[in-house]
């Protein structure tokens, strides 16, 4: 058949229910249609990128894939919906994929298993001045699949300063209005009308259901200005345990009657207790007020609501209602309706959201001035001096080593050290009172950052002529105390070379050109590795390094959607350049190098309440880019362990780590820590993973075997440090450290 075949004629004022035909059933509006829209292609286009969101198709792929989709017989896809009283056809996707398109901008603040559960809720609206925005508001966002409609009236001129429709439609009846604008939105929507509007004897059917599709109705939207029918679909509403939702256009009122919860429960909250529907029936407009004004019970009116009451039948002929209050109303009604069939929100009870009381002079919110992390500002770290060679060792020559000491790295930089020095021996012990973390578990990180710090001294003690003797001391009577250092003039020793690097040695984030790894280089760094009694794997292969960062991707999405994980590493982070300056720890925003967009994403994901409804649906898949990306920028990835897993061996390995840190600086290679994984592991292989969700172990579990296919770890060793190696350039921030008074005590 030629589609050109079918050509306009006469619209039919008086239809509001579209039509769905087949393809091969279009013949039968030859001579009616007045215009054809045919975007299928279009729509599966949208369907199949919206079904991954990932995807950037060129436009020859996205066609192939389109024309693959619809296996190159379009017009026989989906459905042709014909619109009587346009004339227009309209071609669609089959309803499921028209919802699941329509609908996919709702996601995540309505989940696809809620929006199912919804597309199965009938909702009756009683009243389509104020209800037919709420009935096509509800429509729109997928909140009810059914629907009843019932008013008797008609559209006016004067109707239009609130309802939305054309002055095509006047004198057209409000349901067939509301259910055109519906059925626009969705044509494959269920909708009943009642145009003769509702009585005594049609409630019960209207409700009920009396052998219509959908049965009882699971929601009531009563909008009417009859006080009779407002009283008495409430009786039969809660006869028959359905809820009431009433938007009354005045202040934003709310009302909410959970019948189906509560079946004893007064009617309007017991503002008309004692009266019935049928006392209020023969009642003249005049005789009414009184009942409406105990159903308003207000002691604050809005400012005009009084007036225009007064002047009802003398200046004005009835009750007055401004589109944005009808907009307003249909919003709450929506939207309170949506978390309702959800069943999460129980209450009964009156609202009131007052846009003239929240949105006025002296309610404005003071804006917080906001200090953005310094980008590309350089806050310098104090000028380290070693000890005068040859002199006695005191508490100035003792400061200068701390303060080369604690250079070291720290994860999280929360320098949890400190140091005491008791004349002739420097304790080095671990800072009990900072807050024991997710991932330093058993106190192995914050042991691995006193190894380092002990090293750097080790480092400038020799640089100034003392010979250091570290000895570790993991004692259970005393288990702060990690290392015990004495010192020995000795004038001939040589400066050792790492120790010109003790200053220069930062975490580098920067994205390297990923060049292959220098051979020399990896063999300095294997050699220092073993001279440290550690073991080092590198993996630079490609392929490898790109498994290695889905695994770290993996990782990271866990430690983001992980409540206790997420906790600590925010408390990690600092916000602005004086939190900085303040704190003098844990990682300023400024050296993560993140442009304005990236800071914008971290303020959001800052606070867990953002992120816990997007663990709830399984999100968060966008917080593995990031690893992928930064692996994918490096020349090699090193893992570097050390044989025993006890503090002894964390004390060891940090020392292991700063030498190598300290090599990698001087061959020219910047390093970046991806730690966070391997802690997590000895979490869950030491300690039962306990702090961790099932479902966390379980993850990590997998990563764990996908790890040792690439980098294998053997039973009885503990995974020190796992890291990226890159040519990138130096960057030009460097996290701060705490003052030396501030970590270091003498005890005479």
């Amino acid at each position: 058949m030629n589609l050109d075949e079918l050509t306009a004629g006469p619209a039919d004022d008086t239809s509001w229910q579209p039509v769905l035909y087949r393809y091969a059933e279009l013949g039968a509006l030859r001579g009616e249609v007045a215009a054809l829209h045919d975007t299928l292609a279009e729509q599966v286009g949208e369907l199949l990128t919206a079904r991954r969101p990932d995807w950037r198709p060129g436009a020859g792929e996205l066609a192939g894939a389109v024309d693959s989709y619809l296996s190159g017989r379009p017009a026989e896809y989906g459905s042709w919906v014909w619109y009587p009283w346009s004339r227009r056809l309209v071609h669609v996707l089959p309803r499921e994929e028209y919802r699941e398109l329509r609908q996919s901008r709702n996601r995540y603040k309505i989940t696809a298993a809620e929006q199912a559960l919804l597309t199965e809720r009938t909702i009756a609206v009683i009243g389509l001045s104020v209800g037919a925005a709420s009935a096509v508001t509800l429509a729109q966002e997928g909140v009810g699949g059914r629907f009843r409609l019932a008013d008797f009236d008609t559209l006016s001129l004067s109707n239009l300063n609130r309802l939305r429709a054309s002055v095509a439609d006047l004198g057209l009846p409000k349901v067939v209005i509301a259910a055109r604008q519906m059925y626009e939105i969705d044509p494959y929507l269920s909708i009943e009308t009642w145009p003769d509007g509702l009585d005594e004897s049609s409630i019960d059917a209207f409700l009920a259901g009396d052998g219509s599709a959908g049965g009882r109705v699971d929601l009531l939207v009563e909008e009417c200005d009859d006080l009779h029918l407002k009283v008495h679909a409430r009786e039969r509403a809660r006869a028959h345990g359905i809820p009431v939702l009433m938007e009354t256009n005045e202040r934003g009122m709310l009302d909410v009657e959970r019948f189906d919860l509560d079946p004893g429960r007064p009617l309007l909250h017991g503002l008309l207790d004692g009266v019935t529907a049928a006392e209020l029936k023969t009642l003249s407009s005049r005789e009414k007020v009184p009942y409406v004004l105990r159903i308003l019970d207000q002691d604050r009116p809005s400012e005009r609501f009084v007036p225009s009451l007064v002047e009802i039948g003398q200046t004005i002929s009835s009750w007055p209602q401004l589109a944005s209050g009808v907009a307003l109303g249909a919003a709450l009604v929506t939207d309170t309706a949506r978390r309702l069939l959800l069943g999460g929100f129980t209450a009964s009870g009156r609202w009131f959201v007052d846009p003239a009381e929240l949105v006025r002079d002296g309610t404005e919110l003071p804006l917080p001035e906001r200090e953005e992390a310094a980008v590309g500002e350089e806050l310098k770290t104090e000028e380290l001096v070693l000890p005068e060679r040859g002199l006695e060792l005191d508490e100035e020559g003792v400061r200068r080593l701390v303060g080369y000491g604690i250079q070291a790295p720290s994860g999280g930089n929360t320098q949890p050290w400190r140091f005491v020095w008791r004349g002739r021996a420097l304790d080095c012990r671990v800072d009990h009172e900072q807050p024991l973390t997710v991932l330093d578990f058993e106190r192995s990180a914050s042991r691995l950052a006193i190894g380092a710090a002990v090293e750097n001294i080790d480092l400038a003690a020799r640089a100034a002529g003392w010979a250091c003797q570290a000895e570790p001391c993991p004692d259970p009577a005393d288990p702060d105390l990690a290392y015990r250092l004495t010192f020995t003039a000795d004038p001939a020793a040589e400066r050792p070379p790492l120790a010109g690097w003790i200053e220069q040695r930062v975490t580098n984030r920067e994205p390297g050109p990923a060049v292959p790894l220098d051979e020399r280089a990896a063999a300095a760094l294997a050699s220092c590795a073993e001279e440290s009694g550690a073991r080092l794997q590198l993996v630079s292969d490609r392929d490898d390094l790109a498994e290695l960062g889905r695994i770290l991707g993996v990782a990271d999405r866990l430690r983001m959607m992980s409540q206790p994980l997420h906790r600590d590493m925010m408390g990690e982070l600092r916000w602005s350049e004086a939190e900085t300056r303040r704190t003098r720890d844990g990682i300023d925003l400024a050296t993560l190098g993140f442009d304005r967009t990236d800071l914008a994403g971290v303020a959001v994901a800052r606070h867990w309440p953002n992120l816990a409804f997007l663990r709830t649906v399984g999100g968060g898949s966008s917080f593995e880019e990031p690893a992928r990306k930064t692996v994918a920028a490096s020349s090699a990835v090193g893992l570097l362990s050390i044989a025993g897993t006890g503090p002894e061996a964390y004390l060891r390995g940090g020392r292991a780590v700063q030498r190598l840190w300290l090599t990698a600086t001087s061959l020219g290679l910047g390093l970046q820590p991806l730690t966070a994984l391997t802690y997590l592991l000895a979490r869950v292989e030491r300690g039962g993973g306990v702090g961790l969700a099932g479902e966390e172990v379980a993850t990590l579990r997998g990563l764990r075997a996908r790890l040792d296919a690439i980098a294998p770890h053997r039973p009885g060793e503990a995974e020190l440090l796992l890291f990226r190696l890159s040519y990138a350039p130096a960057p030009q921030l460097r996290s701060l450290r705490r003052p030396v008074e501030s970590v270091l005590g003498f005890d005479a």
